[in-house]
């Protein structure tokens, strides 16, 4: 039975406009019924449709739908800066990726945003000293998505993770807020040193398609790596980095390089 409503509940304009979309979606093609009433419209929240999304995808054999749906439950309630994260997200990939037209698309369709919400609840898990369960989100998320997210990096909201084949991102990685990267970005180690390893990646940060940004560098807040770069200094801030190895090549070109989206390298402030 779907779960209703009360009065009692914050109104949420976000999710009012999902579930509008969700009704629209099925008046348009009704084959899509049970799809969407199972993802959106049976449930209260956006959280908690995202639990049964991410445990629909991730259940298997070794751990089922509802043990998992729980984790992520318990999540949700016990860290209110999830479900923000997931709202900053959703919002992020609906104004940068041309192709999304509706909030409805990356809850239900798009593998970029769902692994990512995947991984934020095994962060959390990592954060409570659960990391066995951590390292069992990340290796279903790896196998359901081809994301490869250490459970222990730290990631901000507003992430938009586009295509969203192979990517990796390692253990000691850090990444701003309202970070921009396509298909095969690593964010990877040099070698085989332990402690503090991976990239640092500034806020509003643009990484191309298959670029690699490796060790223990950072790249600058509102800087641009361009598609197929390897990045092995530091990126100064607002400048654009290309090639193997990467140099910088002029400045960003535009205030907000990973919300404009430009990856040409002669775009003008």
């Amino acid at each position: 039975m779907a779960e209703t409503r009360t009065n009692l509940q914050q109104i949420d304009p976000v999710w009012d406009r999902v579930t509008t979309e969700a009704e629209a979606a099925v008046k348009a093609e009704p084959l899509l019924g049970g799809l969407i009433h199972a993802c959106i419209l049976h449930h209260q929240s956006l959280e908690r449709a995202l639990s049964y999304r991410i445990a629909a995808k991730l259940s298997s054999n070794e751990m089922s739908q509802v043990i998992l749906r729980d984790i992520a439950d318990e999540a949700y309630r016990s860290d209110a800066s999830l479900a923000d994260a997931a709202r900053a997200d959703l919002m992020a990939v609906v104004e940068r990726d041309p192709a999304c037209h509706r909030l409805l698309q990356p809850i239900v369709y798009f593998k970029g945003f769902q692994a990512m919400q995947a991984y934020r609840v095994a962060h959390w898990l990592w954060n409570e000293g659960r990391k066995d369960l951590a390292y069992f989100l990340q290796m279903r998320t790896s196998e359901i998505y081809g994301i490869d997210i250490h459970p222990a990096a730290q990631i901000g909201k507003g992430i938009m993770i586009d295509h969203a084949h192979s990517i990796v991102i390692g253990e000691t990685a850090v990444v701003g807020d309202n970070v921009s990267m396509l298909h095969s970005v690593t964010l990877g180690g040099t070698g085989k040193e332990e402690e503090d390893r991976h990239p640092k990646i500034g806020d509003e940060v643009l990484i191309g398609a298959g670029a690699k940004v490796l060790g223990n560098i950072t790249v600058g807040c509102c800087s641009r790596i361009a598609a197929g770069s390897v990045v092995l200094e530091d990126v100064p801030p607002a400048s654009t980095v290309a090639g193997v190895p990467a140099k910088v090549v002029g400045a960003a070109g535009c205030a907000h390089p990973s919300i404009q989206m430009d990856q040409t390298l002669d775009c003008e402030d």
